[in-house]
Parts: structure tokens; C-alpha cells; sequence
């Protein structure tokens, strides 16, 4: 059996009442990255933990997303070369 590991690194900037996010999904084949956003409503008591929570979510669905998307390629790429 072979063990592979593969790295996710989640970058968070706040601004204001804005929090984004980068996750990067390291393998060896390459990188891919989702983003994500969140924004405090001003009238919100203020806990930033939860913008950070909210937006590292949101980037981590949207990396979910382009990873799914790159799978179904590859799939259709092997099919298709397997019918040849």
C-alpha cells in the first residue's frame, strides 16, 4: 500500500469587518486553491474566531468544489483514452 500526504494551508486576512480566505491543497501533482469570504454585521457583538471559522468553511467548500471538478476531468480524460 502506498501512503501519501497531502497538505492544506488556510490563509485568513481581516480587514475591518471582512475576513478572507485561502485554502491551498498541496499534492504531488501540484496545488490547488479555494477562497472564501465572511463579513461582521456591524451590530454583532464583535468575535472574530467566527469570521475566521465562517470564511477558512467557505474557502474550504469552494477547494472541495475545484478538487471535484478536476476529478471529473481526469475521469472523462481516462475514459476517453480508454476508448481508444
Amino acid at each position: 500500500m502506498e501512503a501519501k500526504d497531502w497538505t492544506v494551508r488556510i490563509h485568513l486576512d481581516e480587514e475591518g469587518d471582512s475576513t478572507s480566505a485561502c485554502a491551498t491543497l498541496v499534492t504531488d501533482k501540484g496545488s490547488v486553491e479555494g477562497t472564501g469570504y465572511a463579513r461582521r454585521n456591524p451590530a454583532d457583538p464583535s468575535v472574530p474566531v467566527i469570521g475566521d471559522e465562517l470564511a477558512a468553511s467557505r474557502a474550504l467548500a469552494d477547494l472541495a468544489d475545484k478538487l471535484t471538478d478536476i476529478t471529473q476531468h481526469d475521469i472523462a480524460e481516462s475514459m476517453a483514452a480508454g476508448a481508444r
